[in-house]
């Protein structure tokens, strides 16, 4: 592993987080792409494939518990660590940030709760990516600036107003007698 101007690099094959050990932190993926193994009895299980702009061990941010999996490199990749006193320090800056986080643990929880209720006995997953986006769920991140967001909500204002004048409400202008 070595140090980098953001994040470190990791190698291919090289562990981040380890099934099991204590976690403080958060990862955001700079580059390159990650494995996410579940150890069992039967083996290690891959859960999913996380790419460029996705975050993982979000938990240990709300809970100091044991890693639930562990995370590789597939290639090199760059990954950045976010403690927990820098990610608070930065949803008070942009609480957005917080909404974005739980946002994604919503969507996670959503497909593995799918991928659960299609598990029949002797059936395979749909899909051992679970946690990682689509390219359609990517798309409408990506629509989701805040430029985006500015904008609907004027829209959304100027309609309010629109509709009081038309009953002569709050924000009407006064009609001639």
């Amino acid at each position: 592993m070595s140090s980098g101007s953001l994040g470190k690099i990791y190698a291919n094959g090289q562990i981040i987080v380890r099934q099991g050990e204590t976690g403080d932190c958060m990862f955001a993926i700079q580059k390159g792409r990650l494995e996410v193994l579940k150890g069992g009895k039967d083996g290690e299980v891959l859960v999913a494939v996380l790419e460029e702009g996705e975050i993982f061990g979000e938990m240990a941010i709300f809970e100091r518990e044991v890693r639930s999996a562990t995370v590789r490199a597939l290639g090199e990749a760059r990954v950045l660590t976010v403690d927990k006193k820098t990610f608070l320090r930065r949803v008070q800056e942009d609480p957005s940030i917080a909404m974005n986080l739980v946002r994604m643990m919503s969507r996670r929880i959503r497909r593995l709760s799918a991928e659960i209720a299609e598990l029949r006995p002797g059936s395979e997953p749909r899909s051992q990516d679970t946690l990682s986006l689509t390219d359609g769920e990517r798309q409408i991140e990506r629509r989701k600036t805040p430029e985006r967001r500015v904008k609907k909500e004027r829209r959304a204002g100027d309609e309010r107003r629109r509709a009081a004048d038309r009953r002569g409400g709050v924000g009407a202008s006064a009609a001639p007698a």
